[in-house]
């Protein structure tokens, strides 16, 4: 009930932010004189006061509204399907979050594409004015549909249990923990099984937190929940523990993302984009081919992949959600392998030959790029969701959208870093430090975020290896919906 709520609230949020943007983009009042950066950059000026507020407001109301709908959104439509009670509507949840995908992929090639045609053609006020009036019907179409949604009760927050397991453990840490799992409180529960049950089987591992729920011996004192727990609240927490490493491996993947929407943009200046006499590709709609390709490929996936792959795996989801995320960061080092070539191509291409390559030679390592998200992002929001209980899944559904923030971030930190490092002079800026492609070394860059891509995939066929092994410890045959 409350995804819903939430998603009726950040539906508007948004498009009030779009609906700003637009109106400053439109009203010369309100932004900065024209200039030309490309001509004289020191001629432009910077929007200040309370020109400044309402650009700033307006980003932060989109940020906020954005990140807010899409974790909700998928958490809610999951709801939807009774995976828990009927085995059958595993497959359908499967198919659900690859449908999602593909509106997503359908939303990203309009962005890529329509919009930024409509922006280059008709002004940014109307762009923005499109992207208001998109949010707004989404809103009613979602509206639309209240009577016929399966909402599931609100529940506290889950900050509170997680933060009393934290402080019982540590105020117990000398305390020793029973032999018997039975003996811990509510631990005549742990035999339940977790399919049909709201509480969660005791686990062996991370056993230190085993103490949070540890009764004191020889006193009927009832203990305050800060200091006693249940089992089912240190299951809470050792699953969240547990995801953290898989969470993290995606963070070096989503940089890799954050380097193809930046770096292969100034690629694109760089190459002949001219398809026909009349006819060219922006640079910005580059980042469109994987989506082009996607809108293709996650339906052909679902439909005859998935069912083959069903019979030799017998997993309701074709391959299991932790083995597909492996395959996507698997894939995600040859994207930065394939770029890397290309790259030292161009260049010399350009500097030495003075020929301009077709912008088809870029083509590659968006096209390997989307191939390895289809798998990763699909399969990240599957396992989150699927090992959620107790009101955590549009919690978890958050920490997907947080790795695009951190990889983003870590990208903007790994350039800094690499050009402070290969700075070898005063009058040397690194290796992406002169913001001209033919002088700067992208494909070097582009080889060390492979080999940081590659480490970073090693890392996480370890960490999955655990998160299934500390699971198969417990001699359950059920991980979430996946079968060890």
């Amino acid at each position: 009930l409350l995804n819903y709520c939430y998603l009726t609230l950040y539906c508007h949020v948004p498009s009030q932010g779009f609906i700003l943007l637009s109106v400053q983009a439109h009203l010369s009042q309100l932004k900065p004189p024209k200039c030309n950066p490309l001509i004289n950059q020191s001629s432009c000026e910077e929007a200040k006061g309370f020109k400044a507020i309402i650009f700033f407001t307006a980003l932060y109301l989109v940020a906020l509204g954005s990140g807010c709908v899409k974790p909700n959104m998928i958490a809610h439509g999951a709801d939807q399907f009774s995976h828990q009670l009927h085995p059958k509507q595993s497959k359908r949840l499967s198919s659900y979050f690859n449908a999602a995908y593909f509106a997503f992929s359908i939303g990203e090639l309009i962005a890529l594409s329509l919009l930024v045609w409509i922006q280059t053609h008709s002004g940014m006020d109307v762009g923005f004015g499109v992207s208001a009036a998109a949010m707004t019907m989404g809103l009613i179409s979602l509206v639309s549909g209240t009577t016929y949604f399966r909402n599931k009760r609100p529940r506290r927050s889950i900050f509170t249990p997680i933060a009393q397991v934290v402080v019982a453990a540590i105020l117990k840490r000398k305390l020793a923990s029973p032999s018997d799992p039975k003996m811990l409180n509510g631990g005549h529960r742990v035999t339940s099984d977790v399919v049909h049950s709201s509480t969660l089987p005791y686990t062996p591992r991370l056993r230190f937190l085993d103490k949070a729920c540890t009764k004191i011996q020889d006193t009927n004192t009832k203990e305050s929940p800060w200091r006693l727990c249940t089992v089912t609240q240190v299951e809470q927490v050792k699953t969240l523990i547990s995801l953290v490493p898989v969470f993290a491996s995606t963070i070096v993947f989503n940089t890799i993302l954050a380097q193809l929407q930046t770096f292969s943009v100034q690629q694109g200046s760089s190459v002949n984009t001219r398809l026909s006499n009349s006819f060219h590709i922006p640079p910005a709609s580059l980042q469109a081919i994987p989506y082009i390709m996607l809108i293709f490929l996650v339906p052909l996936y679902d439909s005859l992949f998935v069912p083959f792959a069903r019979k030799l795996t017998g997993h309701s989801s074709g391959i299991p959600p932790l083995t597909r995320i492996g395959v996507g960061l698997f894939l995600s080092t040859f994207s930065m392998v394939s770029a890397a070539f290309l790259e030292k191509k161009r260049r010399d291409s350009s500097v030495l030959d003075g020929r301009i390559l077709s912008i088809f030679w870029i083509t590659p390592q968006f096209l390997i790029f989307g191939i390895s998200e289809m798998f990763t992002a699909v399969g990240l929001i599957e396992f989150f969701y699927k090992q959620t209980t107790m009101g955590m899944e549009s919690f978890l559904m958050s920490l997907t959208n947080c790795s695009y923030s951190f990889g983003f971030y870590f990208s903007s930190v790994l350039v800094s870093i690499v050009n402070k490092i290969t700075s070898t002079s005063a009058d040397s800026k690194g290796w992406l430090g002169e913001n001209d492609l033919n002088q700067d070394k992208l494909d070097l860059f582009y080889w060390l975020l492979a080999v940081l891509s590659l480490l970073n995939f090693i890392s996480y066929l370890f960490w999955s290896r655990w998160n299934v092994k500390s699971l198969r410890n417990n001699n359950s045959n059920v991980v979430g919906d996946e079968k060890i």
